[in-house]
């Protein structure tokens, strides 16, 4: 975080009266702490900074495409040592902020303080392992990009300055970490992407190869959402849930299957909004701002004028 400078341009001090708002901010914490279990905390931070693994990520990112979002003085014949020491780097960060949350769910879940480094060691070095297949898949969904979009001038051109071709290298990061056992920081990752894009993928969301979001401001896809391969989507597209169930404390409920399945080779256009665990069978055309609810039969074509003659 930028410290600021300290400089005023009044001649004199200005009483801010921060004793008292330190007093109340310290009061503050205490509640929430006593409301929230965590009167036995001690010791520093023990949440991973959300500075570190936006840094993590760029560096990855840095390593799985070197001669275009590496540093602008790298050379080819330097490109396996950039990318090893890089990674060496990026690695053991994550490894550190993998470790904070483990230490902290098991904190949060009452259990007694145990070693969980070789667990954090596993998740680090699978993902490390995972990062060739990303890639792979990477360069698939790009391909998708440059051939989905007549716009679209060079492979290049869609890495460095799609929106949606960042969110999915996010997203097959984060998903990584999600599925191996680190979800808040899958979930940093992919609220870096969010901010940064205005695409709202949850790490949980299973996405197949091929996938291209063209445009992508406004595109929401919800956590337990299956997508298969060669999937296009457009602006404003939202697979989200139809309803939250709750417990009988009116808790909602956590882990249900919620979102849609969308099969291979659909496309679905602008401002489409499609809710619950439904399927959109393979082949189909979802139309722009359809609103829909209900499973379709694989080659449908569905638009607001065929909802009207047969509602869903």
């Amino acid at each position: 975080m930028a410290r600021l400078n300290h400089y005023s341009k009044a001649d004199h001090a200005i009483d801010w009266q921060l004793d008292n708002v330190v007093h109340d901010l310290r009061n503050a914490r205490e509640q929430w702490r006593a409301d929230h279990g965590r009167t036995n905390e001690s010791g520093g931070r023990s949440l991973p900074s959300r500075e570190i693994i936006n840094e993590v990520v760029e560096e990855v990112i840095g390593a799985v495409f070197p001669m275009r979002l590496g540093p602008s003085n790298l050379r080819h014949h330097s490109e396996d040592y950039f990318v090893g020491y890089t990674l060496d780097a990026a690695l053991n960060a994550l490894l550190d902020q993998v470790l904070l949350e483990l230490d902290h769910t098991a904190m949060r879940r009452g259990e007694a303080p145990q070693d969980h480094s070789e667990q954090a060691i596993s998740i680090v070095r699978d993902f490390g392992a995972k990062l060739p297949t990303i890639r792979h898949w990477l360069d698939i969904d790009i391909m998708a990009a440059y051939r989905g979009d007549p716009a679209a001038r060079s492979v290049d051109e869609v890495l460095l300055c799609y929106p949606g071709i960042t969110a999915i290298i996010y997203h097959r990061l984060a998903h990584q970490l999600y599925s191996t056992g680190a979800p808040l920081l899958a979930r940093m990752v992919s609220e870096a992407a969010h901010s940064a894009t205005g695409i709202d993928i949850h790490p949980g969301a299973s996405i197949g190869s091929g996938f291209f979001i063209d445009h992508g401001t406004g595109v929401v896809i919800g956590e337990t959402a299956i997508i298969g391969d060669r999937v296009r989507i457009y602006q404003a597209v939202t697979l989200g849930a139809k309803r939250f169930p709750a417990d009988e404390s009116g808790q909602l409920e956590k882990g249900h299957a919620r979102h849609p399945i969308v099969e291979n080779d659909v496309v679905i256009y602008a401002g489409a909004t499609i809710l619950g665990r439904v399927t959109i069978g393979h082949d189909s055309i979802i139309g722009g701002n359809v609103w829909l609810t209900r499973s379709v039969e694989p080659h449908s074509n569905v638009s607001q004028a065929s909802l009207q003659k047969s509602p869903c």
